[in-house]
């Protein structure tokens, strides 16, 4: 199956926190949009690692995609080498993703900037024909993504560009909600988190109004993108008050 977009979240809800609204709009616009997770979120203070999975599976049925995967990389542990690369690279050749979406570049969180150095490597690697890789034990082609762009998680980070997700904000705010023992269960045993208050889903939906407003929308996702973007002419841009 060749994706149009590949999202890529090193732990099971960074996808639907920072580009959930993005990915539900291309599907509503006929694109086909794929996540794969580098890990079980395992090292987690809520939940498990089976929870996790099973919540993970809810929010990819909310949000539409057509495929969802795990590669099961160790969670705090996994490294941007040789043996990572490549299982980044199979999934990237076995879906031919158009765009790639993947971790913000630096954050709170140490595996959201490594996992997205390794994304981004992968994808460049992953369009070499002298790195052979197998699928079901058949030589897959050599692919490159004509796009790598970072979506922003904990820290504000600057964007390159910013999408207008105002007809699709409700569900992402579905999706993200799957991850109940995440953010709602405020009545469990497991410790409350810097993620698990009401106040922190208050700081998700405050940052997709910030960057709505600076284009003019109710409600915007940003990306930043690692190389200068170009456009066929100015109808390309949104028409805007501000």
């Amino acid at each position: 199956m060749k994706l149009d977009i590949l999202a890529f979240g090193v732990h099971p809800d960074d996808v639907e926190l920072g580009c959930s609204g993005t990915i539900i709009a291309a599907i509503a616009e006929g694109k086909k949009v794929g996540v794969i997770d580098l890990t079980q979120g395992e090292l987690g203070t809520r939940g498990s690692a089976a929870t996790r999975m099973e919540e993970s599976a809810n929010a990819a049925k909310v949000m539409g995609v057509a495929i969802r995967e795990n590669l099961k990389m160790g969670d705090g542990f996994f490294q941007n080498d040789e043996k990572h690369q490549r299982k980044v690279i199979e999934a990237i050749r076995k879906y031919q993703p158009d765009i790639i979406l993947c971790n913000a570049p630096e954050d709170r969180h140490p595996d959201h900037g490594r996992s997205s150095k390794l994304v981004s490597d992968a994808a460049f690697l992953s369009g070499l024909r002298k790195i052979e890789t197998t699928v079901d034990g058949k030589p897959q082609q050599a692919w490159r993504p004509a796009y790598v762009f970072h979506y922003i998680q904990d820290r504000f980070i600057q964007p390159s560009f910013v999408v207008d997700i105002s007809a699709h904000h409700n569900k992402k705010i579905e999706a993200i909600l799957c991850y109940t023992t995440q953010f709602l269960s405020q009545d469990s045993a497991d410790p409350q988190t810097y993620i698990s208050s009401p106040q922190f889903l208050e700081t998700v939906k405050a940052r997709a109004m910030m960057l709505g407003k600076r284009i003019g929308v109710e409600y915007a996702e940003g990306f930043i993108s690692e190389k200068v973007l170009g456009i066929k002419g100015f109808d390309a841009f949104i028409q805007n008050e501000t």
